[in-house]
């Protein structure tokens, strides 16, 4: 058996020596082992970035380290916050040995910590897949999520109110154009709590009974050289809370080359998409003023256009909203930056914007932000 280690920065990790040898692209990371034995190719890569947040909130909603489309706290909150913080921050490792490769990523969201000591907030699992030719099966942002839409924002995710945005295990195979894939099924607003089935973690009588049939997605993708479109269908059962619906959905989104390095995204969602649509807005079920229990109903949008003042300066602007049938909820979040990259893998900006909540039963409210960002892609 022939065995050849390349890369001195694999030399480095075997003996113990910190010291590394970077990629020239941020998106090819480190290469820190590459094996070649009559068995295969094997080849590990680090990769993810170190990104610090100063962030200054100022209104009526409670500061968030990022909105969403939530209310936090649930009333008017008088706010005037500075935050720091570098959880956004994430590590990375792809393995591919022949036709097979592993990748995993965590953040540190994960909770934990205090600011009066330590500041140590725990990891958090983002992805964890094997893909495997056309196969693609583990915890991964959902086939109905249009990666390519999302704005380049310094606000962690951009306008999550009008976004598809969701990671959960799932099987996805791609055929051209196609994508078909089944997903974890989840119904938020039944009273369960969603709690993972694992032999430490909740009991029977916390998960959910009735969730046998998976999410289905399809998805249909058209590139050119003006840019490309997305076109996403979502199937999804929701037999809880004394209910049995079929709820489906639909996503239609876009990056459009505007001349030069410019771009135009969006996305428009409608329908029953629940939980995938405008993070923590609505729950998937309902009560009707008439004491029905039905399935919620979202629009959700986003736009933005992203220019180029010269090769290392760059901005974008973006709006992006949503609102519910039954609950009467709608929400929006508006932002403009200025990025210019310091060097090859590090960038700085400086993002203004707005969270608003305009709800049916109460006042316009809002919170207006301003952010600083430091990131270094490796």
């Amino acid at each position: 058996m022939k065995s050849i280690v390349k890369q001195p920065a694999a030399l480095a990790v075997i003996a113990g020596i910190s010291s590394l040898t970077f990629a020239p692209s941020s998106m090819a990371g480190i290469e820190l082992l590459y094996v070649e034995t009559d068995k295969g190719n094997t080849k590990v890569v680090l990769g993810g970035y170190a990104k610090a947040d100063i962030r200054h909130v100022n209104g009526d909603i409670a500061y968030q380290d990022y909105w969403v489309a939530n209310f936090p706290g649930g009333e008017p909150i008088e706010t005037s916050h500075t935050g720091f913080n570098v959880r956004e921050s994430r590590v990375n490792f792809k393995i591919t040995h022949g036709e097979v490769s592993g990748f995993i990523e965590w953040d540190f969201y994960g909770g934990g910590g205090n600011e009066v000591v330590s500041n140590s907030s725990n990891e958090r699992l983002r992805h964890f897949y094997i893909t495997y030719k056309n196969w693609m099966v583990g915890q991964n942002w959902s086939t109905f999520m249009p990666l390519a839409a999302l704005p380049e924002s310094l606000d962690f995710g951009g306008p999550h109110v009008g976004e598809v945005f969701i990671r959960q295990t799932q099987v996805r195979y791609t055929s051209g154009n196609w994508q078909f894939a089944i997903e974890n099924p989840e119904t938020n607003g039944d009273g369960d709590n969603g709690t993972p089935a694992s032999a430490v973690g909740g009991t029977g009588t916390q998960i959910d009974r009735d969730e046998s049939i998976p999410d289905l997605v399809v998805r249909y993708n058209h590139k050119a050289d003006w840019g490309q479109l997305s076109f996403g269908t979502l199937l999804r059962k929701v037999d809880q809370g004394g209910i049995d619906e079929t709820a489906l959905a639909a996503n239609f989104s876009g990056r459009i080359k505007t001349g030069g390095k410019d771009d135009f995204r969006f996305q428009v969602s409608v329908g029953e998409p629940g939980r995938y649509v405008a993070a923590a807005l609505t729950p998937d079920i309902v009560t009707t003023p008439a004491e029905e229990v039905v399935v919620e109903e979202t629009t959700a949008f986003t736009v933005a256009y992203r220019h180029f003042w010269s090769d290392s300066w760059r901005s974008t602007v973006f709006y992006g909203a949503a609102q519910t049938d039954v609950l009467e909820r709608e929400r929006s979040h508006w932002g403009i930056n200025l990025i210019t990259d310091v060097t090859e893998q590090m960038n700085a900006g400086v993002e203004f914007g707005e969270y608003a909540i305009d709800d049916s039963n109460l006042d316009a409210i809002s919170s207006v932000y301003a952010q600083f960002s430091l990131k270094f892609n490796f």
